[in-house]
């Protein structure tokens, strides 16, 4: 491969992961948390002035998601997961702090009526800026006269605002998005937006496992886990001033939106809708009765340093922006069921490779890091493609706000369910010779149910395409076309067309 298409495939790859819903760790995938409705699509600027306005929003909002990448590493998962081990968390409670964002994905409707009446900008420059300043009470913890219980309760809280937040000021930041970069450059300009700030998240987050590793404590809290709190705070206020540096191009008196529950109600009655929904709900079910646990599993019950488990994430990253072209060609020709279908029994093997690695053997490590590269990148992207095409264009964004919502509390309630099990069981057993820990009981039960899940897959009718209803019409399908014509199909919306980024963080 030339250097030239080298460098064409990692950029086309950026443009493709930015519109794929990311994952937080090893094995999960978040529901949609979001998208412009069919009415945000901004205008190319005609006059100087306004191009010379639009070029300095968009190097603001660039510069934005790469400062956002460094409160990720700070105040993210593996940081509060880290916090959670300081303060001896229970698994129940590791797994209510990590199922908080899906949980609150219930207000993905109040978030819309709220962004419609105040205005998105506004909504998204006031609730973005609280939703990262919430960390302040974990930089004071430390000297807070507290009990270990009362430690407890105040991570917890601060993980369950931020998460309520973080929902409202995704919706608001996402709805300003699709408003302000005009449809005409939108790919160009997330694909390399995301390419730097998926940059930045690289480093940033080797950073932060470096400090946690050098100044990390035996017992009790680490001194870096309130200066990384520290850090965050003012990471997410100097995001605040580079998003006030972004103009707001929408029209004055726009229509605002009624809070009417009973849209969420839609998908209810659309057969099509009704069956990728059913879908969703029993596969973030699935996820989420393990997804919670492989991070702290990693620093607990394997031992690993923060910088290897960096590095591991790294990886993954790193396969899933390379096969991300490689699947955008493969729905655009057999569309997005046949890769949904494939990549969840793919996928449902995953968690049992789990049941291998210990503190001295790491190794299978690397196959899940591989295979879970290739595997999330396919469904990402899928799962992102098949609710746009299933959705009527009319009303779109309620059934993409009813998906979230459905999806988001199942991989809560498992995540709790999850969490209470591995409380209830045993830190370590054997049977049948074989030495068990609690967490790996939540790996295969996962990974069954991700099985059985996976199947429901074939129910799915999209819209001007040939679905596999077996898997020897799955074969078939994914096959390379010969010398044949490949397989027709009618147009249908893609998130390859105009990539969209999945969260306000960058």
């Amino acid at each position: 491969m030339s250097l030239a298409r080298l460098h064409r495939h990692v950029l086309r790859s950026f443009t493709h992961l930015s519109s794929a819903v990311p994952i937080f760790r090893p094995g999960t995938a978040t529901p949609l948390l979001g998208a412009p409705t069919a009415s945000t699509t901004a205008a190319a600027p005609t006059g100087r002035d306004e191009r010379r306005t639009l070029r300095g929003s968009l190097r603001a909002s660039v510069g934005e998601g790469m400062v956002a990448e460094v409160f990720t590493a700070c105040a993210g998962s593996t940081a509060l997961t880290a916090w959670a081990l300081a303060l001896k968390l229970s698994p129940f409670l590791v797994g209510v702090m990590t199922a908080l964002p899906f949980f609150s994905q219930f207000i993905q409707f109040p978030a819309a009526w709220l962004t419609s009446t105040l205005g998105h900008r506004r909504v998204a420059l006031g609730v973005v800026l609280l939703s990262r300043q919430v960390m302040w009470p974990l930089v004071l913890l430390p000297w807070l006269p507290l009990s270990l219980e009362g430690q407890q309760r105040v991570l917890v809280g601060v993980a369950a605002v931020s998460a309520v937040l973080g929902v409202v000021g995704n919706n608001a930041w996402v709805a300003w998005m699709g408003e302000l970069v005009p449809e005409s450059i939108r790919g160009r300009f997330f694909g390399r937006r995301t390419a730097l700030c998926t940059l930045g998240n690289i480093v940033a987050s080797l950073t932060t496992g470096v400090v946690m590793d050098r100044l990390r404590s035996p017992e009790g809290l680490s001194p870096a886990l309130p200066l990384l709190a520290a850090v965050a705070c003012v990471a997410g206020a100097v995001c605040t001033v580079l998003m006030a540096r972004q103009h707001d191009p929408a029209p004055p008196g726009r229509e605002r939106a009624k809070l009417d529950f009973r849209v969420a109600l839609l998908p209810l009655k659309d057969d099509r809708a009704r069956r990728v929904l059913t879908y969703q709900m029993v596969w973030n079910a699935a996820v989420g009765l393990s997804a919670p646990f492989f991070t702290f599993y990693m620093l607990h019950n394997l031992r690993m340093s923060f910088l290897l488990m960096s590095v591991q994430l790294a990886a993954l990253a790193g396969v899933r922006m390379l096969t991300a072209p490689l699947w955008g060609k493969l729905i655009d020709r057999v569309g997005a069921q046949p890769v949904v279908l494939a990549c969840s029994l793919g996928i449902g093997f995953l968690p049992l490779v789990w049941l291998f690695p210990s503190p001295t053997f790491l190794w299978p490590l690397v196959a899940d890091a591989l295979l879970a590269g290739v595997l999330w990148s396919g469904h990402n992207l899928a799962i992102f493609a098949l609710p746009l095409s299933v959705a009527p264009r009319k009303g779109r964004p309620f059934y993409l706000a009813a998906f979230s919502t459905a999806g988001g509390l199942a991989y809560a309630l498992a995540s709790s369910l999850g969490g209470g099990l591995a409380s209830l069981l045993p830190t370590t057993f054997t049977v049948g010779g074989h030495l068990w820990d609690n967490f790996q009981v939540l790996f295969l039960l996962s990974g069954l149910a991700r099985i059985a899940a996976a199947f429901l897959a074939v129910r799915i009718i999209e819209p001007g395409v040939r679905t596999a209803r077996s898997l020897g019409e799955l074969v078939a399908l994914l096959q390379p076309p010969r010398s044949a014509p490949a397989l027709e199909r009618a147009p249908a919306p893609s998130p390859l067309v105009e990539p969209l980024p999945a969260r306000a963080e960058g």
